[in-house]
């Protein structure tokens, strides 16, 4: 094959590939797991559809631009005795070239203009979620009038066995979490994000959402979820070395099963305030603070104390020293490093089963305990 002609085959790969792109795509995700897919809302629909006209627009574009151009080379090349023009400058030519983008550019700028004001439209929201990214989990606040907000971390639950490759991995390894966030369907909500160390970013891309979450700053955002079902996303900024470990996941659940789910969470709430008076036993303090240990500290501490990407807490001398300094450690964090303040993440209960727990697990036995007004009382302090 001589040199021309290979030349002119690499020259045409590029349209050919680019129109059998655009073809496939049109099928849906269903037949080319390539493309974007609607998603559960309206927002969602327009998104794609507009991003399905601006790909048809540039294979157009790029089909007759190759077209020309591939017109040009065959038909007007030396071995066939073509002698170039000469000509400077060409008026009609030049006010082709200009209005000819211009309004190409406005046919693109008007559907993407309509729908961005609609991405961007928070009004008459029905509910309101302040969404907090931590390393590396995320605070979800129901927001109401009357003050009775209903708050909870969502953390990962694949299990470590399933990280470190001692068991096979699950069907949904890394976006699975422990408290989804839970939402009703056919209802505006309004999401307020803010991030509490670093800048996080809350994607859920089958809802149209995904907004920074960064410290300091509200950023607002909307879903409007027209079905049922489960809507799983990720952190989508790299906010550290566990990024990977930060899934979402978002519950989209008729009305009727909203409000029996928000009622437990309000009864979950009251039975914590009850717990938070009661002074409990060792045994009690140390199973509970096992399953919280569990689910806060292990990644960091390893499953049996013995340290990782944390300091151990087998033998260590905060475990086994002051419980006051522990309490410190747990409730404020160690700044500087990646142990977090726990203050603001674990009810007083919680905190004070966990650090019972690490001062009595381990063959640490220190025998002593902690109460709940004990963590009241420190951060009062």
């Amino acid at each position: 094959m001589c040199f021309e002609a290979k030349r002119l085959l690499k020259l045409a790969l590029g349209p050919v590939l680019m129109l059998i792109s655009a073809v496939v795509l049109g099928y849906g995700p269903e037949e080319a797991q390539v493309n974007m897919a609607p998603g559960a809302t309206e927002v969602g629909e327009r998104i794609y559809d507009l991003h399905m006209i601006i790909l048809w627009i540039c294979t157009v574009i790029g089909l007759g631009v190759f077209g020309v151009m591939f017109y040009s080379i065959i038909y007007h090349r030396k071995s066939k005795g073509a002698v170039a023009a000469h000509f400077h400058e060409s008026t009609k030519v030049e006010i082709a070239w200009t209005v000819v983008p211009f309004l190409i550019l406005i046919g693109m700028a008007v559907p993407a203009t309509s729908t961005l004001l609609e991405v961007y439209d928070n009004d008459d929201a029905e509910l309101d979620i302040l969404v907090t990214g931590y390393q590396w989990k995320w605070k979800y606040e129901y927001i109401n009038e009357n003050g009775e907000n209903i708050s909870f971390f969502s953390n990962l639950r694949t299990p470590q066995s399933e990280i470190h490759n001692s068991e096979p991995k699950g069907e949904f390894y890394l976006l699975e979490v422990d408290e989804p966030l839970v939402i009703p369907v056919n209802t505006k909500v309004r999401f307020l994000i803010t991030g509490n160390d670093v800048i996080h970013s809350w994607w859920v891309p089958e809802l149209a959402v995904k907004r920074d979450a960064i410290p300091g700053f509200i950023n607002e955002t909307w879903t409007l979820a027209r079905e049922e079902g489960v809507f799983r996303g990720q952190c989508a900024e790299l906010c550290g070395k566990d990024h990977g470990f930060m899934p979402i996941v978002v519950n989209v659940v008729s009305k009727e099963a909203y409000g029996e789910w928000l009622g437990a969470k309000q009864v979950e709430a009251a039975a914590i305030k009850e717990l938070m008076a009661q002074t409990f036993t060792l045994e009690q303090l140390v199973e509970r603070g096992e399953a919280v240990y569990a689910r806060a500290c292990l990644a960091c501490h390893g499953a049996n104390g013995e340290g990782g990407v944390g300091k151990p807490i087998a033998g260590s001398a905060i475990a086994t020293g002051d419980i006051g300094a522990h309490l410190d450690v747990g409730i404020n964090g160690v700044p500087g490093t990646a142990m977090q303040a726990f203050g603001g993440q674990l009810n007083d209960v919680d905190m004070a089963a966990v650090i019972t727990y690490q001062r009595n697990a381990f063959g640490n036995n220190m025998g002593d305990m902690v109460q709940p007004i004990d963590v009241y009382n420190h951060k009062k302090g």
